[in-house]
């Protein structure tokens, strides 16, 4: 097998096992969005815009809440993830609540052996850039599948923060290079995320890459896109490291409010 295949092969378990734990954790709260509440953030709510009566292609989508989100606000989606189980789900959740939407499960690499046509949003977000092995084939399958004139939207976590050590408590301790590798970076996965105390009953690997910000901005100019904006936020939408603490809105910030480093950021960008 490939090493490529098999680290793709190998994070597609990792996702199937994340599946069925992040379903039932309060991060994701199913039950509230099966009630109609949109799992969309308020940046992306904010940033994004009117999406009535616009195409849209979810890259990456998990089991299609914030993809069936944007279809309750009125989008024609489409969403599209490698893990059978998320789609599987999300399907069934489709069917179940009579959201109108189409689920593709593929590597978004494979996505041009079934998806022919283009969109007037492409959309992604949070937590998924760190799965793409390479920016630049990932930019040109966003060209590929965006209309002329039409938006990409991006929110995601920074790179920045993928330095430090997110399990030692109190400070920022540097333990990993800001820059990309063709080779991923190896991690052992006994549990998820949304739920710190849900285990795998055996655990598995992730293989997993950094991006620096400067190669996500190059890699869609590279495809001619204008870029609209780039925001960076000092709070985060989980607990990304163990001392941040909750504030009223909803955010994770650093003791005190300290703004440190970003924590997040977002792009829009035009297809021209």
């Amino acid at each position: 097998m490939e090493p490529m295949n098999r680290y793709f092969d190998t994070n597609r378990e990792l996702w199937n096992k994340l599946t069925a734990v992040n379903a039932k954790s309060p991060m994701y709260d199913l039950e509230a969005f099966k009630r109609g509440q949109s799992t969309l953030d308020q940046i992306e709510l904010t940033e994004l815009g009117d999406v009535s009566g616009k195409t849209l292609l979810h890259l990456q989508c998990h089991f299609g809440q914030d993809t069936m989100s944007l279809a309750r606000m009125g989008a024609r989606v489409t969403g599209v993830d490698f893990s059978d189980e998320a789609i599987k789900l999300a399907n069934s959740l489709s069917s179940e609540l009579s959201i109108p939407a189409e689920f593709i499960c593929c590597n978004v690499y494979d996505l041009p052996r079934h998806l022919d046509r283009q969109f007037d949003i492409v959309f992604t977000s949070a937590g998924v850039l760190c799965w793409i092995d390479d920016l630049t084939k990932w930019a040109r399958l966003i060209d590929r599948y965006l209309k002329l004139d039409g938006t990409f939207y991006i929110r995601e976590f920074h790179p920045v923060a993928n330095v430090f050590d997110n399990e030692t408590a109190g400070e920022l301790r540097p333990c990993a290079s800001y820059f990309h590798t063709v080779e991923p970076m190896a991690f052992d996965a006994d549990g998820s995320y949304s739920d710190h105390e849900a285990k795998f009953d055996v655990a598995c690997k992730s293989y997993e890459w950094h991006h620096p910000l400067s190669d996500v901005v190059n890699a869609l100019l590279s495809v001619n896109f204008k870029l609209e904006f780039l925001h960076e936020f000092p709070f985060c939408s989980y607990d990304c490291f163990p001392f941040l603490e909750k504030g009223n809105d909803g955010r994770w910030r650093f003791p005190g409010g300290r703004e440190l480093i970003p924590l997040m950021y977002s792009i829009k960008a035009t297809k021209v």
